[in-house]
């Protein structure tokens, strides 16, 4: 979802950028105009996000799952493993693409509890010698997202931010590199933020065609190829909307007022409306629930719909309801949301 503000600005500026006669998405993008709107947009995930100057910002293409090859194939060289936690359908997909191109632990695997929890600290054994440790920090199929990031030893944590990134302040520290989809909280499909811890980038190989090659796209600053110059600038407008509302402290005060509110029609429902996912798995992103059964669950996603409620059905995989409350949802929707939950409940309970 994207703020209505930022597609106002796109509606305007769509057809003549700045007055200069010519849309945006039609300039080169070694035009001055969009340099400068592509450096400060890297500029602004740097201040928006609180990125330490110890990391390379880059913009990739392939989104998020270009990046379940493009990591291994870069960081787990001959004769090295990487650790892998999967939590879910994602963290699946990026140790099947990595055990493709080597050695890939799967040191947990929540696949015997349904993916519906995240491990505790205790449930982690690490090898010492790993690469590095890949991480899901919020399955959005599943409905659950880490509330803690976990000690590794000092090995670097590769962690897939897709659904959650700019929902909450991280601790850079832990991290040697960070990737996330623009789909969810930054601009429509087709690119991945990639932070990249600077002595972890010297890791990577460069003996890979050019494009697989993250130190070509460090030195170019993104520009090694035609980057999709739209998808950037509607990132720009984005940051500079969490900026206008009060940053990164503003955005999880409303994540945790819009979670908060949906979960608490969910717990207070007396089972009409149930989840199996524990309060410290829960993700303040992707709210699941189901009902007695299929049928009414059907009903429910068509009385939403028109009610103007949509996009309430659970991934096919697993069924049921999910409520995707991103950055951009207003509190007023969510509102209408649970509103409609509770009259729902009272006429078919």
């Amino acid at each position: 979802m994207l703020p209505l503000t930022v597609l106002e600005e796109v509606s305007k500026k769509l057809v003549d950028f700045e007055g200069t006669g010519m849309s945006l998405i039609e300039m080169s993008h070694r035009d001055k105009i969009f340099d400068t709107i592509h450096n400060e947009t890297v500029a602004l995930m740097r201040d928006v996000y609180r990125v330490p100057d110890d990391f390379h910002i880059i913009f990739l293409q392939g989104g998020a799952t270009f990046q379940f090859g493009m990591v291994p194939m870069a960081f787990l060289k001959k004769g090295e493993s990487a650790d892998f936690i999967v939590t879910g359908t994602w963290g699946k997909k990026a140790h099947a693409d990595a055990a493709v191109v080597g050695m890939a632990n799967a040191i947990w695997d929540g696949r015997d509890d349904g993916y519906t929890r995240i491990p505790a600290q205790h449930e982690l054994k690490f090898n010492p010698d790993a690469a590095y440790v890949h991480m899901c920090s919020n399955e959005t199929i599943a409905g659950i997202q880490w509330q803690y990031f976990p000690e590794t030893g000092g090995i670097p944590i590769v962690a897939d931010m897709s659904s959650d990134v700019l929902s909450r302040r991280i601790p850079w520290e832990k991290f040697g590199l960070v990737f996330a989809g623009t789909q969810k909280n930054l601009a429509p499909a087709g690119l991945a933020v990639v932070f990249i811890q600077k002595d972890f980038a010297t890791r990577a190989r460069t003996d890979l065609p050019a494009y697989l090659r993250y130190d070509l796209h460090i030195k170019e600053n993104s520009l090694y190829n035609t980057p999709p110059t739209f998808v950037v600038w509607v990132m720009n407008l984005t940051l500079k909307w969490i900026q206008s509302i009060g940053g990164l402290q503003e955005i999880e005060r409303l994540r945790d007022l819009k979670a908060d509110m949906v979960y608490a029609a969910i717990d207070k429902s007396g089972g009409f409306y149930k989840t199996g996912i524990p309060k410290d798995s829960r993700s303040k992103m992707n709210i699941v629930w189901r009902m007695e059964s299929e049928e009414l669950e059907k009903k429910f996603v068509e009385e939403a719909a028109r009610e103007g409620l949509d996009g309430l059905k659970g991934h096919r995989s697993v069924g049921g309801m999910r409520a995707s409350v991103y950055n951009a949802m207003p509190v007023e929707g969510v509102k209408a949301l649970v509103d409609f939950m509770a009259h729902f409940m009272k006429k078919n309970g």
